[in-house]
């Protein structure tokens, strides 16, 4: 037996060499993540659902049909629980606030832990779900947002230097409670303590999100999904003013902001920091880049119907601020000003144009001291009283 098993690995060797460089044919389909053809997909795609482009002219009959249109395309939802059976598992008292770290039931398959602030005082208070970040780092995800406590120092550790690397040295999630918000925080899947049992590896996230695609779930959907359903949850607790909940987020944050505000009634205010674009734009190889950031922000088929500004348009016409960065690298100027352009023409068509605030800095892919105060201003404009 063990010559026979020798044999087949000279054999193997032999017809089936190890090389250090990737096997090329003379004849391709695909280049640097791209059909050949993209081009020719992107000038195929006029977004039937899109509001201007629909046969439905009503906007409130346009946004009922639109959204369930993008819920169509996201496939099958988590079950909702029985109850959220909420647990506190532990307390910190902080600067003007408290931290406090529960778990509950966020769907009948699964219960998470969350980080939740709480200001001092008489509530219930606005409240912000704060949607963390992509960053190709899932080893922590809530606690990019809020300042962990009751963990490992490896955790401390890795989400100080997060929060030095992307938000300039300081948790956004403490910032605005310190100004009077019950702040809120929960991993997406596969981030944090909603991971692999076998350890962080980027790798496996698309093997992961197409083994999710054989039980018919869309892996992204279902991190838009927890939005929903956790927001839900933040306005049942009486802490919470259930009238005054907004959202906030960077890069994938800020993805998960807009499509929580195009598609919950809860947030009455959305702030994205560098997540803005079109397809034609982000999909094609003239701006020197190639998409890889895949089933993060997939929905099977969405992109035939709409693209991401008409979706974030379902959030009209209530307030939402965009900051994007002329150095951001991930999504170039000129998608992001056309995005901008085509959502200023759905909120000026509904006389809202005043509450749409789109701005672009002169700053890299992040979200630092400074866009993190143009956050507040906006909250404090439209949750406080």
């Amino acid at each position: 037996m063990f010559k026979v098993l020798s044999r087949l690995l000279v054999l193997s060797a032999l017809f089936f060499p190890l090389t250090s460089h990737a096997q090329k044919r003379e004849n391709y389909e695909f280049y640097k993540n791209f059909p050949k053809y993209a081009d020719q997909l992107i000038a195929d795609l006029n977004y039937p659902w899109a509001w201007g482009n629909s046969k439905i002219k009503n906007f409130k009959k346009w946004k009922k049909a639109a959204r369930e249109k993008v819920f169509e395309c996201m496939l099958t939802p988590p079950p909702a629980p029985d109850s959220y059976d909420m647990k506190v598992l532990a307390e910190e008292q902080r600067d003007g606030y408290k931290a406090r770290k529960i778990e509950f039931n966020l769907s009948k398959y699964y219960r998470v832990t969350a980080l939740m602030l709480i200001p001092n005082g008489q509530g219930p208070f606005p409240a912000v779900n704060a949607l963390h970040d992509h960053g190709a780092h899932l080893f922590i995800g809530k606690e990019k947002m809020i300042r962990p406590f009751d963990v490992s120092d490896e955790v401390v550790k890795d989400a100080d230097a997060w929060a030095a690397n992307l938000y300039e040295g300081q948790y956004v999630g403490d910032y605005l409670a310190k100004h009077g918000y019950v702040v809120f925080s929960a991993d997406a899947p596969l981030w944090g303590e909603r991971g692999r049992a076998e350890g962080v590896d980027r790798n496996k996230y698309d093997i992961i999100a197409g083994n999710m695609m054989m039980y018919g779930i869309d892996l992204s959907a279902y991190m838009t999904y927890d939005d929903i359903r956790s927001t839900d949850f933040l306005a049942t607790l009486p802490e919470v003013d259930a009238n005054r909940i907004g959202c906030m987020g960077c890069s994938m944050g800020a993805y998960r902001a807009w499509m929580l505000s195009a598609l919950s009634d809860r947030i009455k205010a959305g702030a994205s920091v560098c997540w803005m674009v079109t397809t034609d734009v982000q999909m094609t190889w003239k701006y020197g880049r190639s998409e890889n950031g895949g089933f993060a922000n997939c929905f099977p088929g969405l992109r035939r119907w709409m693209d991401y500004p008409h979706i974030a348009s379902l959030a009209c016409p209530n307030p939402m601020l965009f900051i994007s960065g002329k150095q951001d690298k991930l999504f170039p100027v000129p998608g992001v000003e056309k995005a901008f352009q085509q959502m200023h023409d759905v909120w000026k068509s509904q006389r809202s144009d005043d509450k749409l605030i789109t701005e672009l800095w002169d700053i890299p892919h992040s979200c630092g001291l400074k866009a993190q105060e143009r956050v507040l201003q906006f909250f404090e404009q439209y949750l406080k009283p």
